[in-house]
């Protein structure tokens, strides 16, 4: 499978359907917030919480609306992280990460099966979505 990280501008083909999601990257007193998935064929796995971008929708717009959605949680999108793109079997990700920060709201799982507040030296505790690893690597090596 072939996956990369790519900066602003360049870009991978696929022959799969291409699905475009966000990741917020939240800190918290250097701990990071990861989501393991309740559901689909990844369940149990690991990930920056997030979701699709609906037609219409901003990547910013689209991240706030996941969170709110999946965690019960108000956030402010600051700035891009990093573009993933991934190729999983049945389909292309292309997954946009902010670095994002909690404004109000619960913190309510209503879609995972569980979450979790990570130093960066306990990253690697967990097993990530592939697509996520690429992101774990990145804020490993900040």
């Amino acid at each position: 499978m072939k996956q990369e990280m790519y900066e602003e501008g360049e870009s991978i083909q696929s022959q799969n359907e291409c699905i475009q999601v966000v990741a917020a990257i939240i800190q918290d007193g250097g701990r990071l917030l990861a989501t393991q998935r309740g559901y689909g064929e990844w369940k149990h796995y690991w990930e920056f919480p997030g979701g699709k971008i609906e037609d219409g929708e901003t990547p910013e717009v689209a991240l706030k609306r996941e969170m709110c959605e999946e965690l019960a949680m108000e956030i402010y999108v600051d700035q891009l992280f990093c573009t993933v793109e991934y190729d999983y079997p049945k389909f292309h990700l292309i997954m946009y990460c902010y670095c994002c920060r909690v404004i109000g709201g619960g913190f309510v799982l209503l879609e995972h099966e569980a979450a979790k507040w990570l130093h960066v030296e306990e990253l690697n505790s967990v097993e990530w979505l592939p697509a996520d690893v690429m992101v774990v690597d990145r804020i490993k090596s900040c």
